[in-house]
């Protein structure tokens, strides 16, 4: 049970290593001692585990992707609505002017 514990404790340490992408190295490094240890108890469970973790971190770059995709998005769209808005107030102005 005590190892079992400890397997867990570990395994949630990568996980939680895992969050950001800058740290996915080392994550990968401590799943795969986890999984090295997992692999002499039970191959069947550390093959399942394995492609869970695949899984996972493909998500999170996903995830991370997609929202610096938004962000982009998020600045151009800012930045076209300056724009309109500066136009606006040129035409405006010299309409003014004439």
């Amino acid at each position: 049970m005590s190892q079992s514990l400890d397997l867990s404790s570990r395994l949630q340490s990568a996980i939680n290593l895992a969050q950001q992408v800058q740290q996915h190295p080392e994550a990968k490094q401590s799943f795969q001692e986890v999984l090295a240890e997992l692999k002499a108890e039970s191959p069947l469970a550390a093959d399942l585990l394995e492609q869970l973790w695949r899984e996972y971190i493909g998500t999170k770059r996903s995830s991370v992707f997609w929202e610096q995709l938004s962000e982009v998005e998020k600045n151009l769209s800012d930045r076209m609505t300056e724009s309109h808005i500066q136009l606006k107030q040129n035409y405006l102005r010299l309409v003014q002017e004439q």
